[in-house]
């Protein structure tokens, strides 16, 4: 393991590194299939700007980006991410993404999210962290359901993505409904 920050069964999660924009993390904000849910993939994603990027995160308090790595093959296999971090409001938003099409349903994005949304409640002391994501994003739905988050609402025509305007559903857990 290259320096872990949450360890799990099967990956463990390390901050962005700048040697990640030699592999295939810049690729996947230009990939029409990873992105259909996504806000991204509006200008194409170079490796300067994930260069750009990644550094930047550096001297931020209200953004916590983790790479998710998987254990046998240290292959960097997705990001996950608390932003709009709140001290105030002891709230994040949690968001997600497995760029590696090979690691998709296999249970990593579970894991990963379960090891972040513990750290979230037990290390930084927030009390709520929410997500949102497009109708059409079955999957998110589903694992943010797992999770035991909760759909507090939708808003409506929020996104205007693959020639429509789309419907994000929002949903959140509270750190005494969390079962990490």
């Amino acid at each position: 393991m290259n320096n872990p920050f949450l360890i799990g069964e099967r990956i463990y999660l390390r901050g962005l590194e700048a040697s990640d924009v030699e592999g295939q993390y810049p690729s996947w904000l230009n990939d029409e299939i990873l992105t259909q849910y996504l806000e991204h993939h509006v200008f194409p994603y170079s490796k300067a700007s994930a260069l750009d990027y990644i550094q930047g995160l550096r001297h931020r308090r209200d953004i916590l980006m983790l790479a998710i790595i998987e254990k046998t093959t240290n292959k960097h296999i997705g990001n996950i991410t608390l932003s709009s971090i709140s001290t105030l409001h002891q709230s994040a938003e949690f968001t997600l993404l497995i760029g590696d099409h090979e690691s998709h349903g296999k249970g990593l994005a579970k894991e990963a999210s379960k090891l972040l949304l513990t750290h979230g409640f037990n290390t930084m002391n927030l009390n709520r962290i929410w997500c949102g994501t497009m109708d059409t994003n079955s999957a998110m739905q589903h694992l943010a359901l797992s999770l035991g988050m909760k759909q507090e609402g939708i808003k409506r025509q929020e996104v205007y993505k693959n020639g429509r305007y789309n419907d994000t559903y929002q949903y959140s857990i509270l750190k005494e409904e969390f079962k990490g």
